[in-house]
């Protein structure tokens, strides 16, 4: 009987019944996709006007 519960999983599969809302591992995947690429649109977007209104030397 395990009081806790399994912080860690050796595949996809293991991890596939316990996702929350019903989700599965495609969503999951897409989602975290989605969401690293548009915080890294973001960062660069920041980059860019940063650089772009420091005041010149």
């Amino acid at each position: 009987m395990l009081l806790f519960p399994r912080l860690g999983f050796s595949t996809a599969g293991d991890a596939a019944s316990g996702l929350l809302f019903g989700w599965d591992i495609a969503d999951l995947q897409k989602g975290a996709i989605i969401y690293l690429a548009l915080s890294s649109l973001a960062f660069v977007v920041v980059w860019v006007v940063g650089v772009v209104r420091r005041p010149s030397k």
